[in-house]
């Protein structure tokens, strides 16, 4: 029967926790630069783009007009022109590509030039699970989103998350599934910020749930239901 001192005994584990939680001490950070119009860091040297899957790139021939094309890359990571077929793209720059027409028409032309130009991008996509408020796939155009970015896109951690518990689900070399564990304390702590590691396209973030999540769970699905709130419940002198 849940009584009225355990309604009382659960408020004072609550209240317990929460203060415990504020006992935490934080971790000392320098004080923001206060600047006019704060500009973003950039790496010294941007990578080269790795063509995807969905990328769009027009094959033009200055000296042969009538052999231009449009290519897109296609799910197996190929693409395929008039004249040559399954040429290899996804993972490559587009001059290791340009390197490769070139050589494969070598066949059928003399001295062959080509310009390959990127048209459109397929947009990158990494997903997020587990326990936040609105998990699913994102999608952006740019830079991948890094770890706290993508949580914060699926609306934060709930309370029933394991903040020390927040893994990453990468594919590796030949479609082999990677997990790689995630600081998010040190990220948002400020510990660690370099935590914050960007995310590569398809990635998935899995927020785990606590042993105080799954309990409140359990608690909900097999025991609040079948209770009137009114049983016991009240904390008012006399009842």
């Amino acid at each position: 029967m849940f009584t009225r001192r355990s309604a009382l005994a659960a408020c004072f584990a609550l209240a317990a926790c929460i203060a415990l939680a504020a006992c935490t001490a934080p971790v000392p950070l320098p004080p923001a630069a206060r600047l006019p119009t704060p500009v973003a860091g950039e790496p010294d040297t941007l990578p080269p783009y790795l063509l995807q899957v969905g990328d769009v790139m027009d094959v033009k021939f200055p000296l042969n007009p009538e052999l231009n094309d449009q290519v897109i890359v296609r799910p197996d990571g190929m693409i395929s022109t008039a004249f040559v077929q399954d040429v290899p793209a996804y993972g490559r720059t587009v001059a290791e590509v340009t390197a490769d027409l070139e050589a494969r028409y070598k066949k059928d032309l003399t001295n062959p030039r080509i310009s390959v130009i990127l048209r459109t991008f397929a947009p990158n996509r990494v997903y997020v699970a587990g326990e936040v408020t609105s998990p699913g796939e994102f999608i952006t155009a740019g830079p991948n989103l890094t770890v706290s970015q993508a949580i914060t896109r699926a609306g934060g951690v709930k309370f029933s998350a394991d903040r020390e518990k927040v893994f990453l689900l990468r594919r590796g070399p030949h479609d082999v599934a990677q997990a790689y564990a995630v600081d998010y304390m040190g990220i948002i702590t400020g510990r660690d910020p370099t935590a914050d590691v960007r995310l590569a396209q398809y990635d998935v973030v899995y927020v785990s749930r606590t042993g105080i999540g799954d309990a409140y769970q359990i608690a909900n699905q097999y025991f609040l239901q079948f209770i009137p709130v009114s049983a016991g419940l009240s904390l008012t002198p006399g009842l």
